[in-house]
């Protein structure tokens, strides 16, 4: 019976496995398929991986903002609902997690896979295309690899499984034992140094996963693990150390680093990183898409020519990622396939309330190289939202939406378009048409008013860019080395050459930042409670500029370990400059309003009523919007936070008894209490 019980949580069931768009699977589980009857053609195997893409693959919810407001809850944006990671004795141990199960069921899919795919292979029985077969096992290894990498930032130590298993208590129980994360990341990299070899030279377009993603999802992995484990050294989190859980477990008794110490492997892990990225950086540094700084406006012209006008913002907003050289994998979507999303009716409003922050518009620094605070630097504040446009980083004033400017230039049947930007409807409280900060993105809009129908875009979700990898060579070579050899510096101002008018000497940049400034805004600026060097810090800045809105803020924040400071002291986020002298920002917003929003008293009055008080700030407070009082103290945090807990359903169903936890090859994550219902103890 509890044999049962174990299946049916999804530990490692084989139920629950996602079908493809293959006939035959849509018809019989995937359980009940003999490698006699399937697994037997390179379009087979090319089916199985298609079922699996949307299943593990990130992409543009149907009815939000997509990947671009996945940096949610992080000094970056936010809505005015407070994560409870943030809230003291909120976030709470679970009998159950979806998450852990659901994880399960998707690496067992792929497993299953291989365990029917790769004999067959091995005696040559698959026909078809031996390259493309090649391929599609490729793809496997990538896709397993990035489910991992999911589940290695959320829980840490995991077990490593590489077959599926049967239904049988004895092995499920043995294969729930958790490997020490540094080795559930090496398991990692080679999967993803398998994938690039089986899909090195092969043609594919960009629509599949290929062998530079794969070199660049190695890239990724390794600059985490190694980035984690340096900033994580001495800690519960990393293993070998006497506060790891791990240690408790006679399984984990001869541990050893394999690199031969802690700082041995995280060095390995940064060396890694560093080889992986050049590989696809060294590719990519002639093919960036151009910022060109103009935000198109002008009426009358194709779409095609509105792209042409500024490629890299169009490279977010297209029908057609696959012209940007860049876009190393995206996801399409058809109208015609009835394969939607709203991305676009967001971009043109308040980025479905996914306010951008001031800290994140701050930590732009102006054209010229210089931020904002350093002498010389021309800026004219942030009286108004013109004025913090004015003289930006092209990457700020391309995206950062002002009132009066068109949202949409070709007119059509879309029902949900902001055809022109008005003020931010700060008193505004529906997630659809709010604006929690006042500051709002144009990142993935498209001009066409044909993509503003309610949930019918179509545009592309770009996956994976290089430049990615041109910021993970320069970040990973830093921490290595504490220098900037190597291709740093041509990576560097290839970066920043790509957008017109920025400053290429990124040391103007360095030797001009006051690290307190910088962390009155953003998180980055601190790792293990201690503000970092300038150096370091403008690395990330860098990443954090040009990565923006993209979903990469929280891991990085998590693998720099920069939270720490707010265990002691509760950070407010805020937005933009609303209360200032003269009202000169409610003024400014009365230019582009009607009726009662025309007039600067009426508007005050409205404002006053909805957003937070001028007495706690002159800065809009998105948390503390209409008088909430979830976080009036602002964001808190606790170190256990840094990993997600394990559920405790299942360490109870490992148990020898089925109901104490002791006896359970599972052990739970560090400060987290392995009963339901619990919050962190530290």
């Amino acid at each position: 019976m509890k044999n049962n019980i174990l299946i049916a949580a999804g530990i490692f069931a084989l139920t629950g496995m996602m079908t493809s768009c293959n006939d035959y699977l849509d018809k019989e589980p995937l359980t009940s398929i003999s490698p006699e009857k399937y697994f037997t053609s390179e379009t087979d195997l090319l089916n199985y991986c298609d079922g699996r893409y949307t299943d593990i693959l990130p992409s543009h919810g149907n009815w939000s903002y997509g990947i671009y407001g996945n940096d949610d809850q992080t000094d970056m944006m936010t809505k005015r609902w407070v994560d409870n990671k943030y809230q003291d004795g909120k976030l709470l141990t679970d009998l159950n997690n979806d998450d852990y199960k659901n994880l399960w069921s998707r690496v067992n899919a792929i497993n299953y896979f291989f365990d029917n795919v790769m004999p067959r292979y091995n005696a040559g029985q698959i026909s078809g295309n031996r390259s493309n077969i090649d391929h599609y096992i490729g793809e496997m290894h990538f896709l397993r690899a990035y489910e991992y990498f999911k589940a290695l930032k959320k829980f840490g130590d995991l077990p490593i499984v590489t077959t599926s298993l049967p239904d049988q208590l004895g092995a499920l129980t043995s294969a729930s034992k958790r490997f020490p994360r540094n080795e559930v990341a090496r398991f990692i990299l080679e999967d993803c140094q398998t994938a690039y070899d089986m899909m090195k030279g092969v043609n594919m377009q960009n629509t599949r996963i290929n062998a530079e993603t794969a070199m660049l999802l190695k890239s990724r992995v390794a600059l985490y693990e190694g980035t984690f484990e340096k900033n994580f050294a001495g800690t519960a989190f990393v293993p070998g150390t006497s506060e790891w859980p791990g240690k408790n477990k006679d399984y984990n008794s001869g541990f050893a680093f394999k690199a031969g110490s802690a700082e041995a492997e995280w060095k390995y892990f940064l060396d890694e990183a560093i080889k992986a990225s050049d590989i696809v950086a060294s590719q990519a540094i002639g093919s960036l898409a151009v910022n060109t700084g103009v935000v198109p406006q002008e009426e009358g012209k194709t779409v095609a020519e509105y792209e042409d006008e500024n490629p890299w913002l169009a490279m977010f907003g297209t029908t057609n990622t696959g012209k940007f050289n860049e876009v190393l994998l995206w996801r399409v979507y058809s109208n015609t396939l009835g394969i939607n999303h709203n991305v676009v009716v967001q971009a043109q409003k308040g980025n479905q309330s996914c306010g951008t922050t001031r800290g994140c518009v701050d930590g732009f620094i102006m054209a010229n190289g210089l931020p904002i605070y350093a002498r010389g630097s021309d800026y004219q504040g942030d009286n108004t939202i013109h004025n913090v446009r004015a003289g930006r980083d092209p990457r700020l004033g391309v995206l950062l939406k002002e009132p009066g400017q068109k949202n949409v230039l070709i007119s059509g049947n879309g029902s949900h378009a902001n055809p022109v930007e008005g003020i931010p409807a700060l008193a505004d409280s529906g997630e659809e048409t709010g604006y929690s900060t006042g500051y709002a993105l144009r990142k993935g809009n498209n001009p066409d008013q044909t993509q503003c129908g309610n949930g019918q875009g179509y545009t592309a979700c770009p996956l994976f860019r290089s430049v990615e990898a041109l910021l993970n060579y320069i970040e990973a070579y830093y921490e290595l080395n504490g220098s900037l050899g190597g291709n740093c510096d041509k990576y560097w101002k290839a970066i920043r050459g790509r957008h017109t008018g920025l400053e290429k000497n990124y040391m103007i940049t360095v030797n001009a930042t006051d690290m307190n400034k910088e962390a009155q805004g953003d998180w980055g600026a601190y790792t293990a409670g201690t503000l970092v060097d300038v150096v370091r810090f403008n690395i990330r800045r860098e990443r954090r500029c040009e990565l923006m809105a993209e979903g990469y803020r929280w891991d990085d924040l998590v693998r720099w370990r920069s939270l720490d400071q707010m265990c002691t002291q509760g950070f407010k986020v805020e937005g933009c400059h609303i209360w200032n002298d003269n009202d000169e920002m409610i003024k400014y917003f009365a230019q582009f309003g009607s009726g009662d929003d025309a007039d600067p008293v009426k508007l005050k009055a409205k404002l006053v009523s909805a957003v937070s008080p001028e007495s706690e700030s002159k800065y809009v407070l998105p948390h503390r919007a209409g008088g909430s009082q979830l976080v009036p103290d602002g964001l808190k945090w606790h170190m256990a936070h840094y990993l997600s807990p394990l559920p405790i359903k299942q360490m109870l169903l490992t148990s020898p008894d089925g109901a104490t936890v002791s006896g359970s090859p599972l052990y739970q994550n560090p400060y987290w209490p392995s009963e339901p219902g619990k919050s962190a103890t530290k």
